[in-house]
């Protein structure tokens, strides 16, 4: 999985002005935490962090404070405003090599349906799965084989399976699917009239 890279400055804890004054200067506070560790308090760049939020790809962080520490982290929760839709906050979770990690990642639909062919329309209902796996086999994406999909048949969460990493999404997630239209309903019924 690739490393996003974000640098961020030590703050204290503060009240609304404060962190209303943090914000006002284009920063965003942050909150690292994990096992074994206090909880670090920090800023950074809005402009930086959307490097992180603004794109579709999952990345493990690595986060470099001003006290001269370096975390590695994924995105634990974001907080979006209602309307600007500008980051308020940011809650990252410290990460280790020998442990399994929890993170949502992107997936990559590949090849042409069965069901498309015979006129039937694809639908993506979800873009991405959450997995559990060691950083070093998690991947950029999952990709998923749609070719002898059929029309009214779906993927669903618990049909995939990668090497060395656990997906754990509900397995009933509905993944994709082929709906039937009234061309591939005429089709069938042209095809059964003969």
């Amino acid at each position: 999985m690739k490393h996003f890279e974000l640098k961020g400055t030590i703050r204290e804890v503060g009240n609304k002005a404060t962190v209303k004054a943090i914000r006002r200067n284009d920063l965003v506070p942050c909150n690292l935490y994990g096992q074994k560790m206090e909880n670090v308090l920090f800023t950074v760049s809005a402009k930086d962090l959307k490097g992180l939020t603004h794109t579709p790809a999952s990345h493990i962080v690595d986060l470099v404070l001003s006290d001269g520490k370096t975390y590695t982290a994924v995105v634990h929760e974001l907080q979006f405003h209602p309307i600007d839709d500008v980051c308020l906050h940011v809650d990252f979770l410290k990460v280790s090599e020998d442990k399994p990690i929890n993170i949502t990642v992107p997936l990559n639909i590949t090849g042409h349906a069965v069901g498309v062919q015979a006129g039937g329309k694809f639908v993506q209902l979800v873009r991405k799965l959450k997995v559990s796996g060691l950083m070093k086999d998690l991947p950029d994406q999952l990709d998923v084989d749609i070719t002898p999909l059929q029309i009214g048949k779906s993927i669903v969460a618990g049909d995939l399976s990668y090497d060395n990493i656990t997906i754990t999404s509900p397995k009933d997630t509905i993944i994709c699917t082929v709906k039937s239209t009234r061309q591939a309903a005429q089709a069938t019924a042209e095809g059964a009239a003969e």
